[in-house]
């Protein structure tokens, strides 16, 4: 079976998007092979890496890129993960479905806290939202 090719696109990639090529690799390997992107490069979120790790995934040989950096893969879908990625999405070739799922971003929820138990507990009921989404991967997609 060939696998599904699946972009997780958000604003800077280094957070929602992380996870989710994360938790894709993690949970859907047999299904999927996923990737991540964003609009722009911001880095990777060390708060993302430190709750995945908890989880036991390692996404900490992920780096933040662009669509522009992955190369010309033909995606089958397009995963927007955040408002701001889904109204700037780029053009994608007609075969890709683009699919908008906005989760809550941390490093905004998290802005005025500091470092800690309370910051992190955010970024992990983050996490486990976007572990419920790809749990339900590919078929969510197919049926859309």
């Amino acid at each position: 079976m060939q696998k599904v090719k699946v972009l997780f696109l958000c604003t800077g990639n280094s957070c929602r998007s992380q996870m989710a090529e994360g938790w894709a690799r993690h949970l859907k390997s047999d299904a999927l092979e996923p990737f991540s992107a964003g609009i722009e490069k911001h880095g990777m979120n060390p708060h993302a890496l430190k709750v995945m790790a908890e989880a036991g995934v390692d996404i900490s040989k992920q780096f933040s890129k662009t669509p522009a950096d992955i190369g010309p893969v033909e995606f089958d879908y397009v995963v927007t993960v955040c408002g701001h990625a889904d109204e700037h999405c780029p053009t994608f070739p007609a075969k890709t479905r683009v699919v908008h799922l906005g989760f809550e971003d941390p490093p905004k929820l998290t802005k005025h806290l500091p470092d800690g138990e309370e910051k992190l507990a955010v970024y992990r009921r983050v996490r486990d939202e976007i572990r419920r989404f790809v749990e339900t991967l590919p078929e969510t997609l197919t049926s859309r």
